[in-house]
Order: structure tokens, then C-alpha cells, then sequence
């Protein structure tokens, strides 16, 4: 294999990295998208099942958040150069090429989402062109904002987030002022059972994630032995938590059978307690939820694709970055895949394609997470650390089998495509220098890793 020059970025200052206030709202801001603001429809049928649900995704994804928190605490890299320490290149390839499409079709999905939310406050662009024209829209402006760099799009994570979190805290105040007139609503008169109850964590899980998108900065983030685990962790938790009292609040704000036929019921909780000017106030906010997760989401795919070109996984043109060590390049082929996949969702004949891709990459992120647990329980002795892992271990494995068996199988189906594009990479590129790949892992990598 050649060895010629590489490109090797130069080191960020401090100034040019974002903090423990950018990464919390990155992690936060990621995992806040448009599924929250919809969930309490499905939910609504289940009753307590729903809020034991809830409790029961929301223990298992901040479980998850600790292992990977432990794997960010020696220092920088990225996801890959994390997985590549404890179980080689090869491994850390696959994750981080599952973790890279699970992205691009997430972002896809976010897009449509913002213009499905602008499309509720102006009924008239709800499909063809002008909906179109919105999804795409929103993906090449935040690919703007993220070129200027990592603390461009932290920013917007910050602003984004700030007015996001809005409608979740606004149904709780609104619950409180219900609860002490002693006026709420009762929950659905479902039976407790454990069907409806696996239902209820099968819906909830996947709201949840988004989290791991953490790990996917190489060397953008100050101090992050310290910042990324409180990013991940505590920014899980805090979501987690979030999530269970307001969907607890939409459920007894509303009747059953009001919130089943909403096609926004956050909106249509908070409306009821102070009127129309509130309901449209939540809707905008839903939108900038879905366009601020789409901003996080563009920021870590392409991370993932400079982190996969700096070890010749991917053509080594995505090394290169301009300005603060911005990987342009790569952030537009991850934006450029989020955007055929939105116009390959406004035609009827490769719609179903579209569906079928943002299933498979829901499954796909679970293979992070299992090998993140892994190398967590491989690099942590400590029996209070893997106490906690194993809860993780366990969830994971429900995970995938509610995920179910076709999505799980056509995620090895990936794997196999991930692994046949490495070996091509490696027999046309050199692996590449740079400080985040040297500093990371004593893996050997190459085609025999």
C-alpha cells in the first residue's frame, strides 16, 4: 500500500472548540427532534403502560449514555478512534460506517419533518414542490451555517435547543396548573400488561436516540475527557426525564380519544390551557426542533465521513477541511445523500425506498450501541461501571429484537456492503496522518486490519 504525504489539519485553539454549553445543546439538541412532539397519538391508546414505557427506554438509554460516556473520558478522536482502541480498525470501521448511514438517513428524515411542521401552519404548501423545496431548503442552509465550522453550528445547537425545549416545559407547567384545580384527565383505562407495555418501550425507545451523535466530533470539542461525558450522560438523563413528564402531561391535559386524532398534540394541550395564539406559538417551536436536531445531525455525519477519510475508509478527498479543521467536503456528501434521499421520498414509485431506509438505519444505530457497550465493559473493570453496562447490554438486546428481524438482517446486509467499500478504499487510498488518528489507537489499520 503507497504511503505518500498525507494531509494533516493543524490543531484547533480552544476558542475554535466548542464547550460544555455547545456540546450539551449539540447532544440535547440531537435527540430533540419531531418524534417526541407526535408520540403521545400512538401512546395515548396504552394509558399507564405508555408512562411505564417511557421509565423503562428512558433507564435503558441513559444506561447506554453511561457506556459510551466512559469510552469519551480518555480524551478525543472520535466514535471510531474510540471502538478502534478497544477492538481494532476493522470493528471501529463498521460502527462508524453503520453509525454514517443511520445519520444521512436521519438527517432526510428531519428535513422532512421541518417542512411537515411549516406545512401545519400553512396548509397550502403540505405537498409537491413548495414542501419539496422546504426539506431541501432547510438541509442547504444548515450545511452553510455547519460550514463555518463547529462552533457555528453549536451556536445554532444553542438557540435551537433553548426554543425547543418550550412546548415540553409548557405542557408541564400546564399540567401543574390543572393538577392542583384537581382537573386532569385520566389515562386511557388500558390494563397494566406486558404486551402493552413492550409496545409502549418499542415506541419510545427510538425518540431517545441520537445521543451517541456526541462521539462523532474528531478533535472539535474543549477538554473532552470532562466535556463529552457530561454532554452524553447528563444530557441523556435530563431528555430522558423531560420526556416522561410531558408525555405524562399531553395524556392528562386531553382526553384519550382528543389526543388519538391530533395531528399535534402538544399544540392542541397548550392551546387548550391558553389559546390559539399558544397552540401556533408550540407549532413553530416543533418546527425549529426538527430543523435544530437537522443542524446537530449535519455536524456529526460529516464528522463521520472526515473520520472514516482520515484512515483511507473513505476517498481521501473527505479529509480535507478549510478554516477551523471544517470538513466541508464531507459534510456536503452526507447532506448531498440526505437530499436524494427527500426527493426520493416525493415520488410515489421510491417512497417505499425511503421508508425502508430510515428503517434499516434505525437498526444500524443499535450496532453502535452494542459494540459501544462492549468496549465500554472491556475498558471499565469496576463492578459498579459494568453493573450499569449490563443494564445497557440487556436493553440493547430488546432493542433489536423490537427493532425486528428484518431490519436487523438487512443491517448485516449493510455491514457486508460497509466492509466490501473498505477493502476497495484501502486498495486505491493511503491511510492518512493526522493528530486525531495518531493520538487515538495503537490498532494497526489497513486491508489485514
Amino acid at each position: 500500500m503507497s504511503t505518500a504525504p498525507a494531509f494533516v489539519p493543524p490543531p484547533l485553539s480552544s476558542r475554535q472548540q466548542m464547550g460544555v454549553p455547545m456540546t450539551v445543546a449539540f447532544v440535547v439538541g440531537t435527540m430533540i427532534g419531531s418524534g417526541i412532539f407526535l408520540l403521545p397519538v400512538t401512546l395515548a391508546p396504552l394509558g399507564w403502560n405508555a408512562i411505564i414505557g417511557w421509565g423503562i427506554s428512558g433507564l435503558g438509554a441513559i444506561a447506554i449514555a453511561f457506556a459510551l460516556a466512559r469510552l469519551t473520558s480518555r480524551g478525543s478522536g472520535g466514535i471510531q478512534a474510540y471502538v478502534e482502541r478497544s477492538f481494532g480498525a476493522t470493528t471501529a470501521y463498521l460502527v462508524t460506517w453503520a453509525l454514517w448511514c443511520s445519520n444521512a438517513a436521519a438527517s432526510a428524515a428531519l428535513g422532512i419533518a421541518t417542512a411537515s411542521a411549516v406545512a401545519w401552519m400553512a396548509p397550502s404548501i403540505g405537498s409537491g414542490v413548495p414542501f419539496i423545496a422546504i426539506a431541501v431548503g432547510s438541509v442547504v442552509l444548515l450545511q452553510a451555517v455547519n460550514a463555518m465550522g463547529a462552533r457555528a453550528s453549536g451556536g445554532m445547537a444553542v438557540v435551537t435547543t433553548a426554543i425547543k425545549i418550550l412546548p415540553l416545559l409548557a405542557v408541564l407547567v400546564a399540567a401543574a396548573s390543572r393538577g392542583a384545580e384537581g382537573s386532569l384527565q385520566p389515562l386511557a383505562a388500558a390494563p397494566l400488561t406486558m404486551a402493552g407495555i413492550g409496545s409502549a418501550v418499542a415506541l419510545t425507545l427510538f425518540a431517545l436516540t441520537g445521543f451517541e451523535n456526541g462521539t462523532a466530533p474528531v478533535d472539535k470539542v474543549r477538554n473532552p475527557a470532562r466535556t463529552l461525558p457530561i454532554a452524553i450522560f447528563g444530557g441523556t438523563s435530563f431528555v430522558a426525564l423531560l420526556y416522561l413528564f410531558s408525555s405524562y402531561a399531553v395524556l392528562s391535559l386531553l382526553p384519550a380519544a382528543v389526543v388519538e386524532r391530533s395531528s399535534a398534540p402538544f399544540a392542541d394541550a397548550v392551546g387548550f390551557m391558553w389559546g390559539n395564539g399558544a397552540a401556533v406559538g408550540v407549532a413553530v417551536a416543533v418546527a425549529i426542533a426538527a430543523f435544530g436536531a437537522l443542524n446537530a445531525m449535519i455536524l456529526a455525519t460529516g464528522e463521520l465521513g472526515y473520520s472514516l477519510a482520515l484512515r483511507g475508509d473513505f476517498p481521501r478527498l473527505f479529509a480535507r477541511t478549510h478554516g477551523a479543521n471544517t470538513p466541508i467536503i464531507a459534510q456536503v456528501l452526507g447532506s448531498g445523500f440526505a437530499i436524494l434521499l427527500i426527493l426520493a421520498n416525493a415520488s410515489r414509485t421510491t417512497a417505499n425506498l425511503f421508508s425502508f431506509v430510515i428503517l434499516l438505519s434505525t437498526a444500524s444505530v443499535l450496532l453502535l450501541y452494542l459494540v459501544g457497550a462492549l468496549a465500554a465493559w472491556k475498558e471499565n473493570p469496576s463492578s459498579a461501571a459494568r453493573s450499569v453496562i449490563v443494564v445497557a447490554l440487556g436493553f440493547i438486546a430488546f432493542a433489536f429484537w423490537g427493532a425486528g428481524a428484518e431490519a436487523d438482517l438487512w443491517s448485516l446486509v449493510l455491514l457486508a456492503i460497509g466492509y466490501a467499500l473498505r477493502l476497495l478504499m484501502h486498495r486505491l487510498n493511503s491511510p492518512v496522518s493526522s493528530p486525531a488518528v495518531e493520538a487515538a489507537p495503537a490498532a494497526p489499520r489497513g486491508p489485514a486490519a
